[in-house]
């Protein structure tokens, strides 16, 4: 009788672990990562900010860029659900990824738009179903911002997929920058805006797809995407050389600054296809036919004479309309915007450029996204104020080391006492948990 007893109870306890552990796994509501605790002000004050950018989440997990960090971005997510801490959560642009697409590949699958993130929705359902919990929640708020993987989804399409988000957007499609409520010397932007190949460009190809925004890094992004799935080593075709026109022109000498750059990618990046395939699918934002690489790159028919384009002729001379049209404030020189495109550096030093010594500027804290290079920088302003610029980096798989993926920043506003500074901290998640990268402080 005593051992029945023994064995009954231990049953229970075993039953009973069980359903503990159970309850454990499938409780989404307030997990958390090892680690440090980002989400510690000090007090019981909802003051904190927490931005991510760049998850660069795709319909298809066959090519998308995030896929295995998507795990530890949902129990992220919801840790900052249950913070009682964090205020407002900023998605700083490259949510959805339009543009990470092999180029053979029908982006929006005979469908449209709608269709389209719905299906990033779904291949993605553990993320937005946490997204969708902040929001619904009502404690936290929840803004988007748009990226350049994304600049070509509407806001339409954004609220189908989460509903009841706020969306920081200007007049121009594709482009934002939101000051939370209580900061307004912080500024949260993505960072395209500045870069030659991915701001937004409605003059380019208007004759072509009347309506279309999307740069030419939206080209090279399907390019490269279909170098990475092909794993190809070695090109499919011989690439056609352009010489310096000689007649002196300052246009044609930027036009081959442009084939530079473009010879560099091609080169680095080869794909089996033969220059002159037609393997770029597009019926997406204006655009209805297939294109070739020949299609992008400049070329020439006598060595030394003209250098023509077909898709994107005439963007060395719209470049001023470009960056007015995108609110660019201090223009950047158009050799400049090509030479130093694809330079993490460059876009870092436009939050010195732009906002930091422009006059009209009064802001103290700048963060970007775009460049995947997480990082706290400090500059001085025209009063030779302390400025903070941070980069919020990435959530791609695939980046350099691991402190510079699965990232974000927090940012905690100073309050009314004389000493109180606001602390603007970079964090990266690994397999230990959240780490602390950098962190700087100022008073404004």
């Amino acid at each position: 009788m005593q051992n029945t007893i023994r064995i009954l109870m231990a049953i229970i306890i075993i039953v009973a672990i069980g359903i503990n552990i159970s309850c454990k796994k499938s409780d989404p509501v307030n997990p958390a990562l090892p680690g440090e605790n980002p989400f510690n002000n000090g007090s019981n004050e909802r003051n904190m900010i927490v931005v991510l950018s760049d998850m660069h989440l795709g319909a298809d997990i066959n090519y998308a860029e995030c896929n295995e960090n998507r795990a530890t971005l949902e129990t992220l997510l919801y840790q900052i659900r249950g913070a009682a801490t964090v205020k407002e959560l900023v998605i700083a642009g490259d949510l959805i990824d339009e543009w990470f697409v092999p180029a053979e590949v029908d982006t929006y699958a005979g469908k449209g738009q709608s269709d389209f993130v719905q299906r990033v929705a779904a291949t993605n359902k553990g993320v937005f179903d946490a997204f969708n919990a902040i929001i619904k929640d009502g404690k936290i708020l929840v803004t988007y911002v748009p990226g350049n993987h994304d600049l070509a989804i509407t806001a339409e399409s954004v609220s189908l997929i989460l509903p009841g988000i706020n969306q920081a957007r200007e007049n121009q499609q594709g482009l934002g920058t939101y000051s939370p409520d209580g900061c307004p010397k912080l500024a949260i932007e993505h960072g395209h805006r500045y870069n030659f190949f991915c701001a937004p460009d409605p003059f380019s190809n208007k004759d072509i797809a009347p309506g279309s925004i999307m740069p030419p890094g939206y080209f090279f992004t399907r390019i490269a995407t279909q170098h990475v799935i092909e794993n190809c080593k070695t090109p499919g075709d011989e690439m056609p050389i352009v010489t310096p026109n000689t007649t002196g022109d300052a246009s044609q000498y930027l036009v081959y600054v442009y084939w530079q750059v473009w010879q560099g990618l091609m080169s680095s990046l080869p794909v089996n296809e033969k220059f002159s395939d037609k393997m770029i699918v597009t019926n997406i934002d204006g655009y209805t036919q297939n294109y070739s690489i020949n299609d992008l790159m400049p070329s020439q028919s006598i060595t030394d004479g003209f250098i023509d384009m077909n898709l994107y002729k005439g963007i060395m001379e719209n470049w001023d309309d470009r960056q007015n049209i995108n609110n660019v404030p201090t223009y950047i020189t158009l050799k400049d915007a090509i030479s130093k495109s694809a330079s993490n550096g460059a876009t870092d030093s436009m939050a010195l450029s732009q906002y930091f010594l422009n006059s009209d500027s009064d802001k103290r804290i700048v963060i970007f996204g775009h460049t995947h290079d997480p990082k706290i920088q400090e500059f001085k302003n025209l009063d030779l104020q302390k400025c903070i610029y941070a980069n919020s980096g990435t959530w791609i798989d695939d980046n350099k080391t691991a402190d510079t993926k699965m990232n974000f920043i927090v940012v905690t506003p100073q309050n009314n006492d004389a000493s109180s500074q606001t602390y603007v901290k970079l964090y990266y998640c690994d397999d230990m948990g959240i780490n602390e990268k950098s962190a700087e402080s100022l008073r404004y």
